[in-house]
């Protein structure tokens, strides 16, 4: 079964009387050069059990279930378990979970890492709860559309530098080993995607009281983007301008300053001026 051929995608999915539906973001990779792109970056080794999240017809399960121990799929769509069962009939090492991937508990899965072309309609909180799951993957790919990509790997200034970048690149060594054009898929997407590795870090990459803390001060400085710090944050945080201007000043941060232009290092600073011992 080569199912990155469409016309045999196709036929897999006719034989089931099935449509692609759109409102679970259904869009199958058919690009054997990126499919293997995917696998060189998950670097799979027998020993990972590989969480994969909307499986849909199985082409990338199967790759998967090439290279990893085993492989646990998550799959909303209730459509799909037949496709899949035909697909996968030939691997011992796959089991099929039927839920909402959003709102399942993956802390019994034992997976090590996470790969998956994840529907594009819930990238940004599927990759939310994957970062500050415990315990840690030790690395997440992800198929995502490349507007994501850029702003996870942006650096201050860029312009697609926010919030997500400083997310993403708080709990996570950021790469982007490829894009991917849209003709890769069926159907076709209407936007350009990319590959998206990280490697969570073990630590936070800078000294902050928690991550709350910091996140406190991230969420009100770009909650008000078109405000610079001393006023985003004395507004965001609902601290006294005064102490929001001694915590800037002891942070060796220029008040005028706007949100996309610190550094990870400079939000923690803050985060340190604000909050001398962790959030309750």
């Amino acid at each position: 079964m080569e199912l990155t051929r469409p016309t045999e995608l196709k036929a897999l999915l006719e034989r089931h009387g099935l449509q692609l539906a759109r409102r679970f973001g259904q869009h199958f990779l058919v690009d054997r050069n990126h499919l293997d792109k995917i696998i060189a970056a998950a670097a799979l080794t027998l020993d990972d059990t590989v969480l994969e999240i909307g499986p849909g017809a199985g082409v990338l399960t199967r790759e998967l279930a090439k290279h990893a121990g085993s492989v646990v799929s998550i799959e909303l769509d209730r459509n799909l378990p037949a496709v899949l069962a035909e697909v996968m009939v030939e691997f011992d090492n796959w089991r099929l979970i039927e839920a909402d991937a959003l709102k399942y508990d993956w802390s019994m899965l034992g997976a090590t890492k996470v790969v998956a072309n994840i529907p594009y309609n819930i990238t940004s909180p599927l990759i939310v709860k994957m970062l500050e799951h415990r315990p840690v993957f030790s690395s997440i790919t992800l198929l995502v559309q490349k507007e994501v990509a850029d702003r996870a790997k942006a650096t201050p200034d860029s312009g697609t530098y926010g919030s997500l970048s400083v997310f993403m690149q708080f709990y996570a060594t950021v790469s982007v080993p490829a894009n991917v054009p849209r003709n890769a898929f069926f159907p076709p997407p209407k936007v350009e995607s990319a590959i998206l590795h990280l490697t969570p870090h073990a630590m936070p990459p800078v000294d902050v009281p928690s991550p709350e803390a910091f996140f406190a001060v991230s969420r009100a400085a770009f909650g008000q983007r078109r405000k610079v710090l001393l006023g985003a944050l004395s507004h965001g945080m609902d601290r006294p301008r005064d102490e929001i201007l001694a915590a800037l000043e002891k942070a060796s941060v220029d008040p005028q300053r706007r949100a996309e232009t610190l550094h990870l290092d400079e939000i923690a600073a803050i985060a340190r001026a604000l909050f001398s011992r962790p959030m309750e």
